[in-house]
């Protein structure tokens, strides 16, 4: 794979059976069974490929309350507690630091909203800094231009996605549950009208619940199960480039270009909401759902080309439970990064911060962003089939808020307090027009 990655070692063997199975070994998947686990509760994780591979290893790492959704910030506001709380009760390595969240903006339109979102964050009790224009001037001085003003948002973080999702799953196996990699679970039985177990390529596990956390994956897995699930993924690239002696910021958003370091000392290079839609017959099904998205973010999506058919995440076709599936065929969704992003994206970051241009590039990636029409995941048990919990469309924001909602889930399987209410990412809300609010990011 082109983006780094630790790997760990799965369990030997499938175990019979378990009280929670989790598909899916993402940044979700795996914080869901870290807690599911520390409750007591057996649980069993099964990924087509390897722990962490696909968008939880390709996206940013950055942990953030600022310019969230009102929807989605309790959650994220509780996952900025959990990073820190796992790495102090487990001793694993996440990368996760609170460095803070620079943005900066001459744009009087982007900083009206900023205000206005930190006026809305003081009711919730977030602390975040308007900056004036020499402030904001002073902490980009290795821009070398003058600023009209920004944002600084000093609780804010960023994890390693080399890292996380890899030191959960390690957490979890100390726990007792088990994770079993280049394992896909091709479906669900039921029996008298609820989840009974999980086919998976190996064999069954027998369970009573089930959690969904397959990322881009999860439409034309639920399609299996004649559950609607609207998806539709956008492939975004990312460049990595070595470090530099000179201070550059931590973490750095400007209109143009993102900058983020990692904890090797290399930075991740991105333009925020860039990327490419590849034409695919899931992405024509749900085309009318997704069109006030696209709508919006016109400037920065484009068409793509056949990388998702290739890859086929979004196939509409039926698959046996006594047959390899298209997620054997495609373990680690690996797309092509884009050429003409990665250029972009790496000639911007030069122009905003000279002294990337010592910097070589190390390499470029692409992954699936699974979006859903509002932007906002759904996350709760679907009612057709009762044991079966879906965690899926993150819509890019999945990294951050991943212990939030791994908690949440953990609560709604054991029928605990909810750590924060659930109702806003209740999947039943996709069964309405999508002709309401997007989520604005």
């Amino acid at each position: 794979m082109s983006q780094p990655l630790r790997h760990i070692e799965s369990a030997s063997s499938l175990p019979a059976q378990a009280d929670v199975v989790v598909i899916g070994g993402g940044i979700i998947g795996v914080f869901a069974a870290y807690y599911l686990a520390r409750r007591g509760v057996s649980v069993a994780v099964v990924e087509k490929g390897r722990i962490g591979a696909e968008q939880s290893s390709r996206n940013w790492g950055w942990c953030r309350q600022q310019n969230r959704d009102a929807r989605e910030l309790p959650m994220a506001t509780k996952s900025l507690e959990l990073w820190e709380q796992f790495a102090a009760d487990t001793g694993e390595d996440t990368g996760f630091r609170r460095c803070g969240l620079l943005y900066l903006s001459n744009d009087e339109e982007e900083l009206a909203r900023w205000t206005k979102w930190r006026d809305f964050a003081k009711t919730a009790g977030v602390t975040t800094h308007m900056l004036s224009s020499q402030e904001a001037s002073e902490r980009g001085r290795l821009t070398g231009r003058a600023w009209k003003g920004g944002v600084f948002s000093p609780s804010d973080g960023t994890a390693d996605p080399a890292k996380a999702a890899p030191a959960v799953a390690a957490a979890l196996m100390k726990r007792g549950g088990t994770v079993h990699q280049n394992c896909a679970a091709r479906g669900i039985e039921i029996e008298g009208g609820r989840v009974s177990g999980v086919v998976t390529e190996a064999g069954t596990i027998k369970t009573r619940t089930v959690v969904f956390a397959g990322g881009a994956w999860a439409s034309s897995f639920c399609r299996q199960l004649g559950i609607r699930f609207p998806q539709a993924t956008v492939r975004q690239s990312i460049v990595r480039v070595t470090g530099v002696t000179e201070p550059v910021p931590d973490a750095l958003h400007t209109a143009r270009v993102s900058i983020t370091r990692r904890s090797d000392g290399s930075y991740n290079l991105a333009i925020s909401g860039r990327g490419r839609v590849d034409p695919t017959a899931q992405l024509l099904r749900f085309a009318p759902q997704f069109l006030p998205m696209f709508a919006k973010r016109w400037r920065n999506v484009f068409p793509g080309g056949l990388e998702g058919i290739r890859a086929g995440h979004e196939t509409l076709a039926r698959w046996r439970l006594d047959a390899p599936t298209p997620m054997e065929r495609m373990r680690i969704l690996d797309p092509r990064p884009d050429a003409a992003a990665v250029k972009q994206t790496y000639n911007r970051a030069v122009e905003l911060l000279p002294v990337l241009g010592r910097a070589g590039i190390a390499n470029a990636w692409a992954g699936f962003v699974d979006n859903t029409p509002d932007g906002v995941p759904g996350i709760g048990e679907v009612p057709e089939i009762p044991g079966f919990i879906l965690a899926a469309g993150f819509s890019g924001h999945g990294f951050g808020i991943g212990p939030g909602a791994g908690h949440l889930i953990a609560d709604l399987v054991t029928g605990e307090k909810p750590i924060f209410d659930p109702a806003p990412y209740d999947p039943a809300r996709f069964k309405h027009s999508a002709w309401g609010k997007v989520a604005d990011f």
